[in-house]
């Protein structure tokens, strides 16, 4: 009997940015069926944060009006993900928004889930979960996601 373990083929997937380099990820990988997104946040194509928060003299964000404009480029850059392994939001599974504010996410997140999803009740397992801070100052929201595809 042999104890090496047969381990699945992984396809991983970046965007390019500097701070996958400099902290050492994939912003996606493949294994078998599923899908795993890391973190994903507002970053353009040259990784300059989309819709930052103003802040105040502490670092902390002014206020969360930019909620919904981050969150929809960050959907945006889990589209363009999943899109480099054939898959669509149609496959995603799970998601989990990880916050500064639950309440203006809640209020910005329903109505960008909704359209990026095409339904009224999306049917994907999410997560609203707020923190003290993430990142980047500027930055007030980053989803995870969980794709299951068949190949």
């Amino acid at each position: 009997m042999s104890d090496s373990k047969t381990t699945a083929p992984v396809q991983a997937a970046n965007h390019g940015v500097a701070w996958e380099k400099a902290f050492g990820y994939a912003q996606a990988i493949e294994v078998k069926d599923t899908i795993y997104v890391s973190g994903q946040l507002s970053h353009d194509s040259v990784g300059n944060l989309v819709a930052p928060a103003d802040l105040d003299e502490t670092g902390k964000p002014q206020s969360f009006d930019n909620m919904e404009a981050q969150i929809r480029q960050t959907y945006e850059n889990a589209r363009i993900l999943l899109a480099q392994f054939g898959a669509s939001f149609d496959d995603v599974v799970e998601e989990t928004l990880y916050v500064l504010d639950v309440d203006a996410a809640f209020s910005a997140a329903s109505k960008v889930r909704k359209q990026v999803y095409s339904a009224e009740i999306p049917q994907l397992a999410s997560n609203l979960i707020g923190v003290s801070r993430l990142a980047f100052p500027q930055q007030l929201v980053e989803i995870t996601f969980r794709a299951v595809v068949d190949r």
